[in-house]
């Protein structure tokens, strides 16, 4: 596997070249390769392990020649709008550079052989400040793939509180001991010896990742249940809440939805809400955990012009855990999620690697933290904070005001557009032409066709002309499109002329083959 100085430098100044030519180009990152090249890439890829190896500068070439045409442009695009997925700044670019380079195992805490767990730590520490959330609530904290599996250390860490709390009393009242865990024991000998029958996740328009984290966690997709108003289900019905969580036999996670996925609205916005859920939480020993994926980003914004989304992020201080993606709105490389969870006994209960000496980080002292790894799923994962701590380094909270102000600005734009135009419709239906809409819209703007047939194919007629990318969903039953603003590249009225350029363009092409599919239609 030896390769020359010669041939390890020819392959460097390719990647280089490769990289310069397109972070440089005058001409915008398209959203989406052609088709053909995704064909010609696809056709180009190996068909099985060579019995010898290309070399270092064959399959570097090959690499930047056939495989990377065959890539979308979900990070260097500023006009990819598909789910939610941001870009990379170039400070957090470049320090993934250097965590490939370096490469670092985080998951154990040694400060006297790397500094890399305490970077880290600073760049959670900071995260924080962003923010607004006090970092003195939430002492267990960690990097993540992603909100999908911080929504799976939430849930585990209140699963293991609620069974914790009834199995103490079943210790007061003579049954089991005081180590009694489901980390011990399991969650069906958990729940037999706590007199508890069913577990409930109670929540309003919660992401999928959420079943995907109950049936994860052998709570089941069943146990999430969804207690919105009729009329706003978003919004807690208290009521249904208190009635769910005072049901006998029965403990309880209830989950607030921060930035629902299709249109980027929040579960609660204002003080009260929050407060009234950690007051019913307290009174029916629950766990109140917080699915902030992008949501939580909104209390970055300052200024009068965002006051009704930036309250849908406050007082998440009440929460027991919160989870959210850094790569979305902050904007790092794939894959960085985060964790904060205030119960640092019980994320190290449920999470610890018990037996294993040779994981052991030294007696505790000034420098002392819990390990990665008895906060969080995996024993092994790359430096995930590095980027985190070099963007932050970067552009400071100056720098990400900006960028979320640029981003909401222009998902508003868009929305206004669409509000006023006579072929399309913003959802949901009550924004229509309120006065209140534009302050609503956080960075997702779901809109559909007023024609039921173009809409129908709306979303691929608008990806086909290779001007934006947007992703499609549901909502009341009917098919719906989706702009969501993330990029940290965002220029509002560059992307909004793009925007309209791509409707209008959809449209014009429609209309035309109406136009001409009623010319040779037969006469009757």
């Amino acid at each position: 596997m030896d390769s020359t100085i010669d041939e390890l430098s020819q392959s460097q100044w390719l990647i280089q070249s490769h990289t310069a030519s397109t972070l440089t180009s005058s001409l915008p990152y398209r959203p989406l390769p052609p088709c053909e090249s995704i064909a010609t890439a696809s056709r180009s890829l190996l068909s099985g392990l060579p019995a010898t190896g290309h070399g270092l500068e064959k399959t570097v070439s090959h690499l930047i020649e056939a495989v990377v045409p065959g890539l979308n442009g979900n990070s260097l695009s500023p006009n990819y709008y598909g789910f939610v997925t941001g870009g990379a700044t170039p400070a957090a670019r470049l320090a993934d550079n250097l965590v490939t380079l370096h490469d670092q195992n985080v998951q154990v805490h040694l400060p006297k052989e790397s500094i890399a767990t305490v970077v880290e730590d600073r760049a959670l520490l900071m995260l924080l400040d962003l923010l607004n959330v006090g970092h003195e609530t939430f002492k267990a904290r960690t990097f993540t793939t992603g909100a999908t599996s911080s929504n799976i250390l939430g849930l585990a860490c209140g699963r293991e509180w609620i069974l914790q709390k009834r199995l103490t009393r079943a210790v007061v009242n003579g049954a089991g001991n005081r180590t009694d865990s489901v980390g011990e024991l399991g969650l069906l000998e958990a729940c037999k010896r706590a007199s508890i029958d069913s577990l409930q996740i109670l929540t309003t328009m919660p992401h999928s990742s959420l079943r995907k984290a109950a049936s994860v966690l052998g709570m089941g997709r069943a146990s999430v249940i969804d207690v919105g108003l009729s009329e706003h289900p978003l919004i807690f019905d208290m009521q249904e809440l208190e009635k769910l969580l005072s049901r006998k036999g029965s403990a309880a996670i209830v989950v607030v939805s921060c930035g629902e996925v299709n249109t980027g609205g929040f579960a609660t916005q204002s003080l009260y809400p929050m407060q009234k859920l950690r007051s019913l939480c307290d009174k029916y020993d629950a766990w109140l955990h917080v699915d902030a994926a992008f949501g939580v980003f909104a209390g970055v914004l300052t200024g009068h012009e965002f006051i009704q989304v930036a309250s849908g992020a406050q007082d998440l201080g009440f929460a027991d855990s919160i989870t959210g993606d850094a790569h979305k709105l902050l904007n790092v490389p794939y894959d960085c999620g985060f964790f904060f969870c205030a119960h640092s006994d019980v994320a190290q209960q449920v999470f610890q690697n018990p037996n294993a000496a040779y994981l052991n980080a030294g007696p505790a002292g000034p420098d002392s933290m819990p390990s990665p790894l008895n906060v969080g799923i995996e024993n092994s994962r790359r430096f995930r904070g590095l980027p985190v701590y070099a963007t932050l380094m970067a552009y400071g909270r100056a720098g990400y005001v900006d960028m979320l102000e640029r981003q909401v600005r222009f998902a508003r734009a868009v929305a206004s557009f669409i509000d006023h135009h006579n072929d399309f419709e913003v959802l949901p239906k009550h924004l229509q032409g309120s006065s209140s809409m534009i302050e609503k819209i956080f960075i997702v703007v779901l809109f559909r066709a007023k024609d039921d047939n173009l809409n129908q194919e709306l979303v691929s007629r608008i990806n086909a002309s290779s001007r934006i990318y947007i992703s499609g969903t549901m909502w009341s039953g009917s098919p719906a499109s989706r702009i969501a603003v993330s990029n940290w590249q965002v220029d509002p009225a560059r992307d909004l002329a793009i925007v309209k350029a791509a409707l209008e363009g959809v449209l014009t092409t429609w209309h035309n083959e109406k136009l001409e599919a009623s010319k040779i239609r037969p006469s009757a």
